[in-house]
């Protein structure tokens, strides 16, 4: 695998809705150029959309440039004008809720780096879901298990 390219000769088999005709296109551009410890992508969020669902991660840590356009960060219960040129990091292991809302006539373009973590669980509050992405594991927070406890002498 070649370890430079450039972003209009990333293969579509490193896209998501690689001819944008969804809400939302993405480029694993890392993952086309062989990172392993960090991912590298860009999101393309057109008008109306959102860029994930609003989520927080345990360990994960996250970056993000707003390359084009503008609208709402939505993080920890804020929304927040976001424009071209901002930058945002998302220290690892604060379970920071974020989520990129696109609010514009124009297509949002966010670059979006992160480090790839082992056992990261990923929390979806507004749906109460919890997610262990390597083992690939949803949960509903609400099916909890009543009058359970970790202590082995009761």
């Amino acid at each position: 695998m070649n370890n430079i390219s450039n972003i209009d000769n990333i293969p579509k088999e490193y896209m998501y809705d690689p001819d944008f005709q969804s809400k939302l296109k993405t480029i694993l551009i890392g993952d086309a150029i062989g990172c392993e410890k960090i991912y590298v992508n860009i999101d393309y969020v057109k008008p109306g959309a959102e860029s994930t669902k609003y989520h927080s991660h345990s360990v994960q840590e996250e970056f993000f440039l707003i390359l084009s356009g503008e609208g709402l960060l939505r993080i920890d219960g804020e929304k927040i004008i976001i424009r071209k040129g901002d930058v945002i990091s998302k220290p690892a292991g604060k379970d920071i809720t974020h989520q990129f809302i696109n609010n514009s006539s124009e297509i949002l373009q966010i670059l979006d780096i992160g480090t790839r973590e082992k056992d990261d669980i990923i929390t979806y509050p507004d749906e109460n879901v919890i997610y262990i992405k390597d083992k690939k594991l949803i949960f509903n927070i609400n099916n909890s298990i009543k009058d359970w406890t970790s202590e082995p002498n009761e």
